[in-house]
């Protein structure tokens, strides 16, 4: 701890300012397992012929060893900031989980934004985010944030230049998941300084100053639609190989993009009429203005699926918003029952989730009857499957994998996961579906 105390944020490597977005996606690795985004687009439907995909929130972080070990000689955001880290911490679970995952996420920050504002955030050994100077009032808001001009190429290109380099690394083992935060939550850690458990000061301004919250989310969703172009400009797929279990559509342009991935860990900090009011709004303008941008481009590119993962939006009223706000797949907490998630969005979008990331802390036992639970319990996804009810899944945690994990236990919970996705019934021997999942295997990658 000392150490990492000690550490200091390195400036953005020599390396970064040489960076230019890839001429064309063609020089990518062609990608060979594209389960994700085929769920993700609701082109891969969740049966029991077509075993769901699976990746984990904040899987390249500190419960692995090996991402401690770069931690100790280098600064978070010296991470952050250092495309040939970025990259190796991306990978690290890939290779350890050979086969297990069906995705990987660029090691960024959503700080990474209020940054590119203008705004200082200090990463804080054992108490986390710190701005050390928050906003403090709308006219503080409108000199340093609605009056600055943000070039986010400029501010963010350390970040692209990961992102590229990262998808080259990959070598076309999975796809790579770009993302940032919701507006939400960016103005309540720039309003609060830090996390909070009330949020206190930000639902405050909300209430006191609402135009100027207004304009402030705004500028955030224009700044972070403008950083998710650069990401699909800096890691766009190569054409993806036809997959046995896909319903695939000719007319469908998603086939030559990543997917992103738009966090709101904070939705549940305001009452249903603030989500409706100051969430809602600004997660349906982030997808709205990547794809107008993206079709804008000198050379336009077409939008990859998008899904957004709102913590606490649990409603049936929410549920059923966030599946018409113009993402393909919609993230569930561990809160949120499949087979209630799928009735009130429809099977409208594909569902990410829902598995409580304390599972992991649990051992062998837990461990093996959760994996079991998630797919075949009486909410189940593979049990609605079986029961005809439609839409895709990614297997996924309900929240980021917590740092007491021991990366075993995750392993052996991704294989239980395998496994059972692997069963063609609930009641099948899990040694035959052990030999079914060897094929599988195979097959997607």
């Amino acid at each position: 701890m000392t150490q990492l105390a000690t550490q200091v944020d390195h400036p953005v490597p020599p390396e970064v300012d040489h960076y230019r977005f890839p001429d064309s996606h063609a020089s990518f690795p062609k990608l060979l397992n594209d389960a994700l985004l085929q769920s993700a687009a609701g082109t891969r439907p969740t049966d029991l012929q077509c075993p769901p995909p699976i990746w984990i929130m904040r899987q390249a972080g500190r419960y692995l060893p090996e991402f401690q070990a770069v931690r100790r000689e280098h600064s978070f955001f010296t991470v952050c900031r250092t495309p040939s880290l970025a990259c190796e911490v991306t990978l690290q679970p890939i290779r350890r989980y050979e086969g297990l995952l069906d995705a990987s996420i660029i090691f960024s920050d959503i700080l990474v934004v209020p940054q590119a504002m203008g705004m200082q955030v200090e990463m804080l050994p054992g108490s986390g985010p710190h701005f050390p100077e928050p906003l403090q009032s709308p006219e503080d808001a409108q000199r340093r944030i609605l009056d600055r001009e943000t070039d986010v190429y400029a501010e963010l290109k350390y970040v692209y230049a990961a992102i590229t380099k990262t998808r080259h690394g990959l070598e076309g083992k999975v796809p790579l998941i770009g993302f940032c935060a919701g507006p939400w939550t960016l103005f309540g850690y720039m309003v609060e300084g830090g996390g909070s458990r009330t949020w206190e000061k930000a639902k405050a301004w909300c209430y006191k100053h609402e135009d100027s919250a207004h304009a402030i989310l705004r500028r955030i969703a224009e700044i972070s639609a403008e950083y998710l172009v650069g990401q699909v400009q800096a890691g766009a797929q190569a054409s993806l190989r036809p997959s046995p279990c896909v319903r695939r559509d000719p007319s469908a342009d998603w086939f030559d993009a990543q997917l992103l991935q738009v966090f709101d860990t904070n939705a549940d900090c305001l009452t249903p009429h603030g989500f409706e009011t100051f969430i809602l709004p600004y997660l349906r303008l982030l997808p709205t203005l990547v794809r107008s941008r993206l079709a804008a481009l000198p050379t336009p590119l077409p939008c990859p699926p998008m899904t957004v993962f709102a913590k606490g939006a649990t409603l049936p009223s929410q549920l059923s918003a966030l599946s018409q706000s113009g993402y393909q797949t919609v993230g569930l907490d561990w809160t949120v029952p499949p087979r209630y998630a799928r009735e009130h969005t429809a099977s409208r979008v594909a569902l990410q989730g829902n598995v409580d990331p304390s599972v992991l802390l649990g051992g062998g036992g837990t461990l093996k009857r959760e994996g079991r639970g998630v797919c075949w319990g009486p909410e189940g996804f593979l049990t609605c499957a079986s029961e005809g009810i439609q839409g895709g899944w990614i297997v996924n945690l309900g929240h980021g994998i917590t740092p007491g994990v021991d990366p075993e236990d995750a392993r052996y919970f991704l294989e239980r996961v395998r496994t059972e996705c692997a069963k063609k019934s609930k009641d099948e021997d899990p040694v035959s579906s052990t030999r079914v999942f060897v094929v599988v295997g195979w097959i997607i990658g």
